[in-house]
């Protein structure tokens, strides 16, 4: 049996080459997958077929998935945390640079000029003060969020000699093991705005970080400082960011999302999503995802899910029991007592949790009969239930 994966908008080739032929089939039109891979396409109004077992995102957002729906369903959604995280820190340094030394107006007046060759040396000469900016070495660059990218973008903006705050109160432990010790720690978003000459936003698009950096926190920023957004446009306050540029608060404000009310206004660099736009981002995302996916689908186990907790467990068994469920007492209990009760022994156990969501893995010694796994899909609480058989 060969499984069966959808594709939404274009996935890397180089990724799905990492799908054997012989045991998966791979199409934008395919019926009734086992998994979709997707990149932007907005899935909330998109009616999922009830033979999914996963969806991955080829990219690091999973605004575009109804994360929530998949969760009821006992469906985990992957992403590829971090494998875009060097073009967009490429790209929040282009930012910096084209804000501190006024890049794009210079490039705008330039084009604008006319004659022959000695009137555009006068011009330029006459007009080029207008455009003088100022250097990153020395300045001081604030980073919210220490994820995978933030840490990458503390770390060139030391190489560049700038003096690097930070603020995370949920960084991971691996985080904060490769965060750089020469970047300060701030207690407070506030904290890291009062010493910044450049802020960068680099955390997800949740509702304690919608409107993150609103009116308040705009005025608590330093003057004409540079606020750089990467992450996501709800992040920011436009209007916070029209009244800061208009007060001279903001010298510019740099981001990756467009809006009508930014449009034309001056200190206003918008460009378009551009983020994870190389050839090398989009072939990591892929590669990664696809491994995801296979992982999944043939032993069970998960990494990158943004609704499911992590889980890896070595097989030890040719046959395997992945189970999602509602993270209550007693489901392991269950689950065991129901198994033993048909004579199947329990060769190696492993269960974590998120939130309301838990997660099982169970090798036995024994292939696990269909009707049994109708009773162990009936406990009340289990979510999905799927027999792996190793070679199958």
């Amino acid at each position: 049996m060969a499984y069966r994966i959808l594709t939404i908008n274009r996935i890397s080739g180089r990724g799905l080459k990492r799908f054997p032929p012989e045991s998966y089939l791979v199409s934008p039109d395919m019926t009734e997958p086992d998994a979709i891979l997707v990149r932007s396409q907005n899935m909330h109004d998109m009616e999922i077929a009830a033979s999914v077992k996963a969806i991955a995102r080829a990219g690091a957002g999973t605004n575009n998935v109804p994360v929530a729906e998949m969760s009821r369903r006992g469906i985990p959604v992957f992403n590829a945390a971090g494998a875009n995280a060097n073009a967009v820190k490429e790209l929040v340094v282009a930012g910096m640079l084209l804000a501190a030394r006024n890049i794009v107006p210079a490039l705008q007046f330039v084009a604008g000029l006319k004659g022959d060759d000695a009137a555009l040396h006068k011009m330029v000469e006459d007009g080029k003060k207008q455009f003088a900016g100022i250097e990153l070495q020395g300045r001081t660059l604030g980073v919210v969020g220490l994820g995978a990218i933030g840490r990458l973008v503390a770390d060139v903006a030391l190489r560049l000699g700038m003096n690097v705050y930070g603020f995370d109160p949920e960084i991971t432990v691996e985080g904060a093991w490769s965060l750089s010790s020469q970047v300060r720690k701030a207690q407070s978003i506030e904290e890291l705005l009062r010493h910044s000459d450049f802020v960068t936003l680099h955390v997800p698009l949740l509702p304690a970080t919608r409107n993150l950096i609103d009116a308040i926190r705009v005025q608590a920023m330093k003057q004409n400082a540079v606020l750089l957004n990467f992450s996501r446009d709800e992040i920011v306050d436009c209007d916070a960011v029209l009244q800061g540029l208009q007060g001279g608060r903001l010298r510019a404000y740099v981001c990756d999302f467009p809006a009508r009310k930014l449009q034309g206004v001056a200190g206003v660099l918008a460009l378009p999503h551009l983020g994870a736009s190389t050839e090398e981002a989009e072939e990591n995302c892929a590669v990664m995802v696809v491994d995801e996916i296979r992982e999944y689908l043939e032993h069970g186990n998960i990494t990158n899910s943004v609704n499911f907790p992590t889980l890896v467990m070595p097989r030890e068994s040719a046959y395997r029991l992945a189970l999602a469920n509602a993270n209550v007492p007693n489901m392991l209990g269950q689950i065991s007592s129901t198994l033993a009760s048909a004579g199947i022994n329990i060769h190696t156990m492993m269960n974590k949790s998120r939130g309301e969501m838990a997660y099982t893995l169970v090798d036995t010694d024994t292939q696990v009969p269909q009707d049994l796994l109708a009773r162990v899909s009936a406990i009340p609480g289990v979510l999905m239930v799927r027999a792996l058989v190793e070679n199958a």
